[in-house]
């Protein structure tokens, strides 16, 4: 008895000493916001070793660098569960990720909506040649699987054809992938049946990963909105994985309302089937792709791009494509709903509206698509949602925040606001203004429920042992300056940032630290973080 007792007080002693080390970072007198989806609480959060080493009050505490955070939340680093700034994160010029930083984002999952790179394991090497500004969780990629296998052909895969595609994303999970994106809208995924999406589910399955997917059809193209969304349930049902409608949607005005529809499927499918079915949302009325994708048939770009340009030059295929590019056209709202945000050829018509070129140059809104498709790639913002759809969708516990963003140099094009300012934006308009989420579901759907869904255990939330992505912000501040005219504008609000412990941002400016990781999946030997270049 009297050894066990010894005992207890060295352990406790040695505790004691332990909480009585000084922190690195303490963080004094916010209100903390943990990630859980609980109320604010008035809390210190101490950071030591790039972990939250302690929660509470740590009035006694000392540490190397103490912030006052009176009149400030503190929550965990916010996760962009849909981004597609992989490129720019392995460049130079933009390693840095500050329009990221800006926003609070402290980890992004890349590679979505089936692009990107098949070799994963390149893709970390490259990630990391100039550092990081934030963390990057990639995604294996089945368009860009499909495509390197049977190229942009609209077909099914032969049986040696799909044990390669199975090959492939097994060596992407194996790599650390953190799940299978699909872009079933896209040439090539859009050729592929759901029995190919099942089986290489059924793959990543195999390593406890997930699955997320821009749908077959957000509008009423193909199959309908509502059966592209059964799609990716049947998914979680086949495979017994996490599955995610991404950036989800009712695009277009023949299908506005339809949300009640969409949430019916999903809650049934979740609470009748105890599937494990999720969203995720940008908060903007406006979706972007490619011209080339929102008008042209999906068979008229089979083949790749030398293809497309030969039956552009048939008489007889081009009046096919062009009747049915009127119809696409409508699901988009009309001429005066599209916006150029890209073209290289011709930068002088980024920022402007189909229906203005047209009317400039007396011609069909349609002929000027047509001429803009056949001297390359355009990309496009189109405005084509309904705000009740997007509230609907909004307030729903299972719908993630996401941006959909790109990572593009300062002034180049005219991209999407949502790359500057989703998460600020979802902060101010629709918590602070609009009062449709309530702030602890806010910053739920942006750091605890992405943890949860994608399996990302040691993030997400501000709890002791976890690593330290910590945001303090001013809640009266929060910001997106980004409009669709003038994009190229950070967000307000972020006071301090702290990426794996690391200041990123200070007093509101950025410090040049590049302290993000690439984040592995867990599987056999491995752990979820990947080396940092400091």
């Amino acid at each position: 008895m009297r050894r066990l007792l010894t005992v207890a007080l060295v352990l406790g002693a040695a505790a004691c000493a332990a909480d009585a080390e000084p922190y690195d970072v303490l963080i004094r007198g916010g209100s903390l916001i943990d990630g859980t989806g609980a109320p604010a609480r008035d809390a210190d959060v101490g950071l030591r070793g790039g972990v939250i080493a302690a929660v509470g009050d740590l009035s006694g505490a000392e540490a190397a660098t103490v912030i006052d955070a009176s009149g400030l939340v503190v929550a965990p680093g916010f996760i962009d569960v849909h981004s597609h700034s992989g490129p720019g994160l392995a460049s130079a010029e933009l390693s840095h990720a500050q329009p990221l930083l800006a926003q609070g984002l402290t980890t992004v999952f890349i590679n979505p909506d089936g692009g990107g790179p098949v070799d994963i394991a390149a893709q970390h090497t490259a990630l990391l040649e100039h550092g990081l500004g934030v963390n990057a969780a990639p995604f294996i990629s089945h368009g860009s699987v499909r495509g390197a296998v049977l190229g942009s052909e609209d077909r099914a895969p032969t049986a040696e054809e799909m044990d390669e595609m199975k090959g492939l994303v097994r060596a992407g999970m194996e790599a650390g992938a953190w799940g299978l994106s699909s872009g079933t809208f896209y040439v090539p995924g859009s050729f592929s049946k759901p029995d190919e999406i099942n089986e290489l589910a059924k793959v990543v399955a195999e390593y406890g990963g997930a699955y997320e997917s821009h749908i077959r059809d957000e509008s009423n193209y193909t199959v309908g909105v509502v059966a592209a969304v059964d799609e990716v349930i049947d998914v979680a049902r086949q495979a017994g994985i996490p599955a995610v409608v991404t950036h989800i949607k009712a695009l277009g005005p023949p299908v506005w309302g339809t949300s009640d529809e969409i949430i019916e499927h999903i809650r049934a499918a979740r609470e009748v089937e105890g599937l494990p079915v999720w969203a995720d949302q940008y908060p903007y009325e406006a979706s972007a792709t490619g011209l080339d994708a929102a008008l042209l048939p999906r068979w008229a770009q089979a083949g790749g791009r030398d293809a497309l340009r030969a039956r552009l030059a048939d008489p007889g295929t081009l009046r096919r494509i062009r009747t049915e590019m009127v119809e696409n056209l409508a699901r988009r709202g009309g001429a005066d709903r599209i916006q150029f945000r890209r073209f290289t050829p011709d930068p002088a018509i980024e920022g402007r509206k189909l229906s203005e070129i047209a009317t400039e140059q007396g011609r069909d809104p349609l002929d000027v698509a047509l001429d803009i498709i056949r001297q390359g790639s355009a990309s496009i913002v189109s405005f084509n949602m309904s705000e009740d759809d997007v509230r609907a969708f909004m307030v729903q516990h299972w719908t993630m925040t996401s941006s959909d963003g790109d990572l593009v140099p300062m002034n180049e094009g005219v991209p999407h606001p949502r790359s500057y300012g989703a998460f600020a934006r979802k902060l101010r308009r629709y918590v602070v203004e609009e009062g449709v989420v309530e702030l602890p579901q806010a910053i739920h759907s942006m750091t605890g429920l992405p943890a949860q869904v994608f399996g990302m255990t040691d993030r997400g939330r501000i709890a002791e042992g976890l690593a330290a992505d910590v945001v303090v912000f001013d809640l009266a501040r929060v910001n997106d300056r980004a409009t669709y005219t003038e994009p190229h504008q950070l967000a307000e609000g972020m006071v301090h940032v702290f990426v794996n412990g690391q200041p990123a941002i200070t007093d509101g400016r950025f410090t040049g630290g590049l302290h993000g990781k690439v984040l592995q999946h867990p599987r056999p030997g491995a752990t979820q973080e990947g080396d940092a270049h400091q």
